[in-house]
């Protein structure tokens, strides 16, 4: 997937007139949304209000004139039968988060119109046929920045200048981008003289055994790339928890793992790109098509540090990169 075939930025939409506000209930249009996350889940709330918060200066009031069936689920198991009985109450619309997810309801339907967000790869994913152009009943917004990764090695060594050795963990089931990351990993790491290792993981045992026993040598360093299953509240307690017992540095593509206790993070910004599935609703509420509605980049990205884990693993945060920070955590 090349960069060039993105189309950068998200469409500006004109405001909706305040007397929408006002419609009776029998004007009430009706949606559904299926996020990939548990609905006790910290970012699965930062994201759902990201999504209303773009929604209501356009003039929708949930409850009003605007009815949403929410759906959660951190488990992969459950998705297609939510997915099913999403499609069977045939909502004008539905928004997914998350490929396991949005691969569950195209599978159901392809004629109600899908936005999705938090997906890597549409194309490979068969969610649409071409990028500026979607040609189906689906659009949305990716989280795919390939070259991230010199980004991620860069700001890792210079935070642990000692970092000899890296390990990079995911499960390729829930994070089959993760290929896209790797070459640019391996190309960083090559240029940086460090050695790279990858850790395939399915589950828990997986990553506590893979994160164990790269801990047996010194000088390793973490790489958690974008990925629904290593990224659940388990999963990633999980990760951070063994990071720290075993004094390893980790950078995380998402900034929940440092407000966990991780590292460090960059990575881009899921909720902005809720915030734009919320400008496709009123598109598509207003009469226009998913097909026309080109898939867009990330163009908001997060920066964070904990200088507590950093002291507690005996580190220094250079003050030049700590002055780009989006958040710091002390």
């Amino acid at each position: 997937m090349r960069r060039r075939n993105f189309i950068q930025g998200i469409a500006a939409s004109a405001a909706w007139p305040l007397a929408v506000r006002a419609q009776p209930l029998g004007a009430t249009r009706r949606i559904a949304v299926l996020i990939g996350l548990p609905q006790n889940d910290p970012e699965g709330q930062k994201w759902i209000k990201a999504f209303l918060d773009a929604l209501r200066p356009l003039g929708w009031a949930p409850d009003n004139n605007l009815h949403i069936d929410w759906r959660w689920s951190g488990n992969p198991a459950e998705m297609q039968g939510l997915a099913k009985e999403i499609v069977e109450q045939q909502p004008e619309l539905i928004v997914t988060t998350t490929p396991p997810v949005t691969a569950a309801v195209l599978n159901e339907t392809r004629t109600i119109p899908v936005i999705f967000a938090v997906v890597s790869d549409p194309i490979g994913s068969v969610f649409v046929q071409r990028l500026p152009h979607p040609g189906g009943n689906a659009t949305g917004f990716v989280n795919l920045e390939t070259s991230i990764g010199g980004k991620w090695l860069d700001i890792l060594k210079q935070i642990a200048p000692g970092t000899e050795r890296l390990l990079v963990v995911f499960n390729p089931k829930t994070a089959p981008q993760s290929s896209f990351y790797l070459d640019a990993l391996k190309g960083a790491a090559s240029s940086l003289g460090l050695t790279l290792a990858v850790a395939q993981v399915a589950s828990a045992q997986d990553i506590d055994a893979a994160i164990s026993d790269f801990a047996k040598l010194p000088n390793g360093g973490l790489v958690i790339t974008p990925d629904s299953f290593t990224g659940s509240q388990a999963q990633r307690d999980q990760i951070v928890s063994l990071a720290t017992r075993f004094r390893i540095p980790a950078i995380y593509s998402l900034a929940f793992f440092v407000r966990a206790g991780g590292l460090v993070s960059y990575g881009v910004d899921n909720a902005d790109l809720l915030h734009g599935a919320g400008t496709y609703v009123d598109r598509i509420l207003k009469g226009e098509k998913p097909e026309n509605l080109p898939v867009q980049l990330p163009t908001k990205f997060e920066f964070a540090v904990n200088l507590t884990t950093a002291k507690a693993l005996g580190l220094t945060v250079p003050d030049k990169l700590l002055s780009t920070a989006d958040e710091v955590i002390e």
